[in-house]
């Protein structure tokens, strides 16, 4: 998936590298300091290194606490920001976006319990935590924030493809076009879309991404069931992050959640199976 620009469009710097287990492509347009690109790519490295769960990290100390059931200090300032972001999202999500959740634990994020000023963490019982669904749209917003404060007024920021963040207008003027294509039959588009200074999710149940080894599978918070059915959740909000959990959250919702999510935004959910007859459930 890329934005359908002119082939004469050319970008003033490029950053491509391995980040959040997937490459992440950074393009700078216009003015802007000459180490944007490079401040950019630091700050998605630094959500990395105190995310992952795939090596030790903030986060995999903070599990090892949790999993003993032992309240913990948060010092890292990227982990606790984490945090508090997913915490104050619970709302907006319905509660479906849930890091905690695990088919093998009947855990929930209500278990968790932040003290935002001591910046300590507690549990009603061992959870342990995963990032995913949240952090790749957690760095490219941070990604962004340093871009801007070092004066770049057009760029964007993709990681996998699947998680989109543009500052200000397209270079030519106007919105990013993208047109989503359908994961099972790429030929065919899910719908097309505009951003302008905003930020894209797609999260699926079904194509080449679900493959990876290290990906989980998608867990319905409360009752901890897998879920299995062909869907495309795609959604564009002014937070990377925000879009993330509200995509994942779709993948999961009911009939009468999907409604509430989507509420007249543009959240898209569509409905794969069968794949002759795609439909857009919202």
């Amino acid at each position: 998936m890329t934005p359908t620009a002119p082939p004469t469009l050319t970008s003033t710097g490029i950053a491509c590298f391995f980040a959040m287990g997937t490459r992440v492509e950074l393009h700078r347009f216009g003015p802007g300091d000459e180490d944007a690109l490079m401040l950019a790519q630091r700050a998605i490295e630094a959500v990395d290194d105190a995310l992952t769960i795939h090596r030790p990290s903030a986060a995999t100390a903070l599990n090892e606490a949790l999993l003993a059931g032992r309240e913990v200090a948060v010092d890292d300032p990227v982990l606790f920001d984490a945090l508090i972001e997913i915490d104050a999202a619970q709302g907006l999500t319905l509660g479906l976006f849930d890091p905690t959740a695990d088919a093998q634990r009947a855990t929930g994020w209500r278990d968790v319990r932040i003290d935002a000023v001591a910046r300590r963490v507690a549990v009603t019982r061992p959870v342990a935590l995963d990032f995913g669904g949240f952090g790749k749209g957690f760095a490219l917003d941070r990604a962004a924030a340093a871009l801007r404060a070092a004066g770049v007024s057009s760029a964007l920021l993709s990681a996998g493809e699947s998680s989109i963040v543009v500052v200000g207008e397209h270079p030519l003027g106007g919105g990013w076009p993208f047109a989503i294509p359908d994961p099972l039959r790429p030929e065919r588009e899910l719908v097309e879309v505009e951003l302008n200074d905003e930020a894209m999710s797609i999260s699926s149940t079904v194509g080449a991404g679900t493959l990876a080894p290290d990906r989980a599978a998608m867990i319905r918070p409360g009752d901890a069931s897998v879920v299995s059915a062909a869907r495309c959740a795609v959604v564009i909000d002014r937070s990377g992050s925000h879009a993330e959990m509200l995509s994942t959250a779709l993948i999961v919702a009911a009939d009468d959640e999907v409604a509430r999510l989507t509420g007249g935004a543009r959240r898209f959910l569509f409905d794969l199976a069968p794949v002759e007859s795609a439909r857009m459930c919202v």
